[in-house]
Parts: structure tokens; sequence; C-alpha cells
């Protein structure tokens, strides 16, 4: 759905509800045990292996009531696990009945949960389209005494009223946008082939990418439903319905070649191979394809992944441009929300107002995912979702946490700020503290070229670490350039073993969440660039990071004695450059807001 419409981007219905998740589990197993199968997995991934999907392929939500971006369920004859991470813990006890029982996840892996359920072993059935050749790998060796059936999805059996696959139009992103033609996208990948004829894509964001094209499939996520082959002659099949491309023209030109999605299979049946696959994102059904066809299979990563968060300075220069866009927006609505009593205001006015300011610049396409809006107690559920049945009033003495987005033309932006409703308590100003000072580590982060994520985010984390406090989430994820607002490989987070390159754009979130009572977290986004020359320096080459997003930090909640002197003389230059580049955007009332939001410490 386009920005420029009537109608509301973001819905607050309610999706799934608990009480409809234990006849569709009688009815799965009624099938389970029709199939002979001593259990079935549902994912939450679809066949792109995306972290959003379409409404046709949220099977998890549609058996389970559990909506976030992460997860799966294993159900079995007499129990059904929801494994969930540290982001949802909170929210899933809320979403799914009794019949489910939530498994913490990463620290209870899939396999060792189903090992231990059937330790006779057994047969669990799995759609080898939903399912990849790493996943399907870990499942086999992890329990080793039980069959993985490939087999029909068992949920699309029982979906009576399941919805139709979207047809969304793809149009072109400009050269001038992107940096760079996507014929030299093709000839450059396809030298790196080596010795393999082909490699098979099958992520929706790298296609995108490699062909300077944008969908509209997946709500928030600017992708098409596509899958491609890269010929080592230069050449890219492109396997997506011909609807959906009705209006790119000769975009696509003399290197890409389009065919029907339903012939996708029979295509990779005739390559001979080698064939490079991503282990970690191609479905188990087109390894088995290509082994019956007699291709060779060689593992390598998605040749699209690092080029394309190397952003380029086009690229760069668009974010530039987006953020600064957006951050109009942001300070517009935050001058609103400072100027309406406490208690006047539920979470879904909050997303309304944020929403009607960025749809005012005339630019947006979309929000870049549902926003957060998190009052008191709701704050501390990390991704918080309100709806019409959760909408809290926003009160005085509580934090309120804000989590949002725009998709522009030329940029993704992510940003969250948490600002005070009236008086709040020392405890809460003493937190967000302490989450600043760790956002603030990282943006004056200087490190040796060849780190990686893993290697940089514990800085974030330190000045929670030492009140004994932490929180359950990466300190950042990787940003598209009008693409996934979270994109890999690059991420600030103990699992981020890619090393950081310049033109790697991520978000900075540290947060601290009290159960019950509030969530904090400070989120900008900041891109990888070379470091300033220090005199007399032994490193030869260092990396930084530049700020993206420019928008104030609520003074308010500062506790200024916490902050050190580099601390203090970080933020008030940080607040010095929204000002000098916010207040010419601004209406008068709006700018006398500003002044004050940025005054020194």
């Amino acid at each position: 759905m386009r920005g420029d419409g009537d109608a509301p981007l973001q819905s607050f219905a309610e999706s799934a509800r608990p009480e409809q998740g234990p006849p569709r589990l009688a009815a799965l197993r009624a099938e389970m045990k029709r199939e002979g199968l001593d259990g079935t997995i549902v994912p939450r991934a679809d066949m792109y292996q995306g972290e959003y999907v379409a409404p046709r392929d949220d099977r998890l939500a549609w058996l389970t009531g559990f909506t976030g971006s992460a997860g799966l369920c294993v159900v079995l004859a007499d129990r059904a696990g929801v494994f969930i991470d540290g982001r949802y813990r909170l929210q899933v006890r809320g979403q799914v009945a009794e019949d489910f029982t939530p498994v913490d996840w990463p620290a209870t892996q899939p396999w060792d949960w189903i090992a231990e359920a059937l330790p006779d072993g057994g047969r669990v059935g799995l759609d080898p389209w939903l399912t990849t050749v790493e996943g399907l790998a870990r499942l086999e060796k992890g329990a080793p005494g039980v069959t993985f059936v490939r087999g029909d999805n068992l949920v699309d059996r029982i979906w009576e009223d399941q919805p139709e696959a979207p047809l969304g139009p793809v149009s072109a992103q400009s050269e001038a946008l992107a940096g760079r033609a996507h014929a030299d996208k093709i000839e450059a990948l396809a030298k790196d082939l080596g010795t393999a004829d082909a490699t098979v894509i099958t992520q929706p964001d790298s296609i995108a990418w490699l062909l300077n094209i944008r969908g509209s499939d997946i709500p928030r996520n600017p992708v098409p439903h596509a899958t491609a082959i890269l010929h080592a002659g230069g050449r890219v099949t492109l396997f997506i319905a011909a609807d959906k491309i009705a209006e790119l023209g000769d975009h696509l030109g003399e290197r890409v070649t389009v065919a029907p999605p339903d012939s996708f299979a029979d295509a990779l049946a005739t390559l001979e191979g080698p064939v490079r696959i991503d282990p970690a994102t191609c479905p188990v059904a087109v390894a088995d394809i290509l082994r019956a066809a007699g291709a060779a299979i060689e593992e390598a990563q998605d040749p699209c992944l690092l080029p394309k968060a190397k952003k380029t300075e086009a690229e760069i220069a668009g974010a530039r441009a987006a953020h600064a866009r957006d951050a109009a927006a942001m300070v517009r609505f935050l001058a609103w929300l400072d100027s309406q009593p406490p208690g006047s205001l539920t979470e879904i006015d909050v997303v309304r107002r944020l929403e009607a300011e960025r749809r005012a610049t005339g630019a947006l396409l979309d929000i870049s995912f549902d926003t957060i809006s998190g009052s008191g107690p709701h704050g501390a559920i990390v991704h918080y979702r309100v709806t019409e049945a959760t909408n809290a009033r926003v009160e005085d003495g509580q934090l309120l946490l804000v989590d949002s987005g725009g998709q522009y033309r030329d940029g993704t932006t992510d940003i969250t700020r948490t600002m005070p409703v009236g008086s709040v308590g020392a405890a809460e100003r003493a937190d967000f503290t302490r989450v600043l000072r760790g956002m603030i580590a990282v943006s004056r982060l200087r490190w040796p070229r060849g780190l990686a994520g893993r290697d940089l985010e514990a800085v974030a984390r330190v000045p929670l670490w030492e009140a004994g406090r932490d929180y359950g989430h990466g300190t950042g994820h990787g940003v598209g350039a009008y693409l996934s607002v979270h994109e890999g490989p690059q991420r600030l987070s103990r699992s981020g073993t890619v090393a950081l390159e310049p033109g790697m754009i991520l978000s900075n979130e540290p947060g601290f969440y009290r159960e019950g009572a509030y969530g904090i977290r400070i989120e900008n986004l900041v891109v990888v660039q070379p470091a300033p020359e220090i005199p007399g320096a032994t490193v030869s080459e260092m990396l930084t990071f530049e700020t993206l997003t420019y928008v104030p930090i609520d003074r308010r909640l500062i506790v200024a004695e916490m902050l050190t002197r580099a601390e203090r003389d970080w933020l008030d230059a940080y607040h010095a450059t929204c000002h000098a580049r916010l207040a010419p955007e601004l209406d008068a009332e709006t700018r006398a807001w500003l002044d004050t939001a940025c005054a020194p410490l």
C-alpha cells in the first residue's frame, strides 16, 4: 500500500485469536495421523525465507495465534512447542492458548526438544519448500533417531480460507538512486561464480537489489515474490508472474529472461552444474530437484548479500536525504506529543499522528514496519503491536516507547525514542541514562578494519552490566536501501560474524525492559565509514560510524551527573547538529520546541 492514498497504512485489528488455536491444532494432528507422522514442523518462514510473510504464508500465526516475526511450532501428538526468542517472551503469553507451550529459543533448539520428546525415534513431517538445506541438516544431526519426512504442507490442507498468493506490481529503482546499473551487477556477480555454471537466488530482496527493481508483495518491505537463476554467462532467468512486471517496460534488458513461477522447478532440472546454492536460505526442495537431475551442488553464500549490504555513494546520499525528511516529521510529531495533556491520548492515537506526519512529507510510500507504541508496561514488550483490544491510555508518570520508520524511494528509516509522560520516577531516568550511555558508546566507536559486530556490540551493554542489567535482543541490525528494514548479513550482536565494511547501514539500539513496568530503547541508524586518521596511529585502517538519524533525545530523562564529559560533549554536539539541520524545515511553533529540546545539558 502506498502512502499517498487516504487509507491508513497500519491496522489495529487483532489478526489472530488464542481460542482459534486448539481446534486448528486438533485438525492438524488428524492430518498427521493420516500421514503416519509423529509430528510436523510449522515455521514462520515462507519459501523465500524472509522475516516478513504475505498473509497466505502466515501459517504460524494462523495455527497458534503468535504473530511475531521469528519462530516456529513443532507439533507432536501430545505437545506443541512454540519456539520464540527473547524479543517475544512476553508477547507469546497473551497470544497462544494453553495447548501450546512457549519454548525459549535458542536456549533450547528444536532438534534437542524433538529428540527429548521422541526418545525412541519417530517420523516428523516438514514442507521442503519452507525448510532450508542448512535447517534440515541441523535437524538431522541434532535428532539422529528421528526421520524427517518431506511432504505436503499439512497446514495448507486444513486452512480453508487461505488467502491467494500476492500479485503486487513491480517498479524500477532508478540507476541514479541505486548508484549502479543492474547489468553491471549481473556481470560482476557472474564473473565471481568460479567453476559453477549458475547460482540459484531465492531471496526477494537479493533479486530486487540485483535487478534494480522494487515490489509490493510483502507489507512494509518493497520486494517482489520471485526466484532467479544467475548464469555464468552473465544472464539471469527471473521467475515471476507476468502481471507483476507489466509496468517495467524494457527496464530488465537483454540480460534478463522472464519465465512463469511454475516453471522454476523444471528449469532447475535442466541445470547440469556445478550449481551454487546458499544452504542458509535455499529450500530443501531446490536441492532435491538439482540432485535428482544429476547436477553437482556447490554451497556458497548468496552472492548478492555482501554487495547489497555495502551501499553505494548514491544509496548513502539517498539514506541521508530520507533521514532528514523523516527527522522533520518526527520532530513535528514529538512537538505535538508534548502539547497533549497526560492521559488524553491512547497508543493508537500516537501511531496515527506519527503516520500522518510522515504522510505529510508527500514522499512516504509505506511504513517500514508496524509502529511500536508502548506505554508503561507495554513498552517492556520488545515488539509490541497495539491493537484495538490492547490499546492503552498514555498516562501520567509513564514512559512511552515509540519505534517506527518509513519507506521512501531514496531510503528506509528506523528510529526509536522513549519519552516521559508527565513526571516519571528516578529509576526510569537512571535506566534511560544507562541506555543512552550505551548508544553514545557505539556512536563514538572507532575500530580496526576486519572486526565483526560480535566484536563491538558489548560496548553498548557495559553501562547496563555495571548496574546488573541487560537486554535480550541484538544491539543492531542491518538496514536496506529502500528495501527490508532488517537486512543481513551485517549486524551488531553476539551472532554477528561478518566483518563490518564501509557503506553498511546498521541500527544502534540498546534498551532495557522492566516487565510489568516500562521499556526503554534509543535507536539511531548509522553507516560504516573510514575513520579520520589520527597522527601517530599504529593501526593503518580504522572504521567508525556516521550517524544518519538526527532527532532530539529526550533531555528530561537524562541524569546528567551519570554522563562523562565526553558523553555530554557528544550529546550536546548531536543536539546542535539536530537543530542546525531541522530548524529551517519547521514552523515557528515547532522551532521553539526544538530550541528547548536541543539545548545543551
